[in-house]
C-alpha cells in the first residue's frame, strides 16, 4: 500500500508552524509496513487542496491520502468540504458528529453556533473519528477505492484520534506485526530520560518510544514508557517486542541508578 501524507495549512508554509504532524504520520505509517511516497503541504485553498488530492492520486497513485489541518470552527478550515468537493459527494451534517460536538460543548455550559456546527459537517459517505482529545472530529472516507483519512492540525488531537481509531483500522493493510507494552518510571525526570530513549529510537528504526508524564518534572517525576515495535509477518512480535523492552530498560536502569520501574516487559500483539 502506498501512501501520500498531505498538511494543509498556510501556517506551515509561512514557516510559523513545524509540521510535527507529516513526520508522526509517517513513522507510524511505516511501522504497519506502508510506503509513505510524498508529502504535499498546501495552503486553505479549494484549489490548492484539490491540487494536492490530483497529485496523490494520479502522479502517485496513492492508496492512502491522511491529511491535517482545516478541520476548526474557522473561515479558513476548509478541508472537510474540500473533501466532499474533490469526491463530488454532498456536503452534510453527520450525525455522529453533531452528536459528539453538541454534548461536549453542552457538558461545559456552552451553546453551539453556526461555527461549532461547522465541524460536524462531511462528505455523505464519510465516517466520523472521535476527538479524545478535541473537539473537531477526524473524517474517513472511502471512495474509488482510495481511502482517505483527514485528522486536525493541533498535534495533541491528532495522535489522539490516530492512536484511537486510524492505527487499529490501518492495520489490516499493512505488512507488519505490531506488539506493544507500557511501564512506569519513576524517580527521573522526563528530561533526563529523553537522551537515552532518543538514542534506542534512533538506533531502533523498528521500535516506537512514546513517554507520557503523569507526576511533575522536577518534585516527584513519573512517566508512564510507551513501547511498540514492529516486524514482518514472519516474525513473533510478542518476542521482538520483549527483548527490545529488555534491552531498553537495562540501559536506562544503567544510566540512572535512581530509577524505579513498575511493570514488565510484558507485550501483547496488536
Amino acid at each position: 500500500m502506498k501512501a501520500v501524507v498531505i498538511s494543509i495549512g498556510y501556517e506551515i508554509l509561512q514557516g510559523r508552524v513545524i509540521n510535527s504532524n507529516a513526520a508522526f504520520i509517517s513513522r507510524r505509517l511505516m511501522l504497519l509496513g506502508i510506503d509513505v511516497v510524498a508529502h504535499i503541504s498546501v495552503g486553505d485553498s479549494f484549489e490548492d487542496i484539490s491540487k494536492a488530492f490530483d497529485i496523490a492520486i494520479k502522479e502517485f497513485n496513492a492508496d492512502l491520502i491522511v491529511t491535517t489541518g482545516g478541520l476548526g470552527p474557522t473561515y479558513d478550515d476548509i478541508t472537510s468540504e474540500a473533501l466532499s468537493r474533490y469526491f463530488r459527494e454532498e456536503h452534510v451534517l453527520n450525525e455522529d458528529a453533531f452528536r459528539e460536538i453538541r454534548e461536549k460543548y453542552e457538558s461545559r455550559g456552552m451553546m453551539l453556533t453556526p461555527e461549532r456546527i461547522k465541524m460536524a459537517y462531511m462528505p455523505k459517505s464519510a465516517k466520523s473519528l472521535s476527538n479524545p482529545v478535541g473537539i473537531a472530529p477526524g473524517i474517513l472516507l472511502m471512495k474509488n477505492n482510495k481511502i482517505i483519512i483527514s485528522l486536525p492540525g493541533v498535534p495533541a488531537e491528532m495522535e489522539g484520534i490516530w492512536e484511537a481509531h486510524v492505527e487499529s483500522f490501518l492495520r489490516r493493510y499493512g505488512t507488519k506485526n505490531i506488539a506493544e507494552t507500557s511501564l512506569t518510571l519513576i524517580g527521573v525526570p522526563e528530561s533526563t530520560l529523553a537522551k537515552d530513549l532518543n538514542k534506542y529510537a534512533r538506533d531502533n528504526p523498528d521500535v516506537y518510544i512514546k513517554t507520557h508524564p503523569k507526576g511533575h518534572e522536577t518534585r516527584g517525576p513519573v512517566n508512564e514508557l510507551y513501547i511498540m515495535t514492529s516486524t514482518s509477518k514472519d516474525q513473533d512480535p510478542e518476542i521482538v517486542c520483549i527483548r527490545k523492552c529488555r534491552e531498553l530498560i537495562e540501559i536506562l536502569r544503567n544510566n540512572n541508578p535512581n530509577l524505579i520501574i513498575e511493570g514488565d516487559c510484558v507485550c501483547k500483539n496488536k
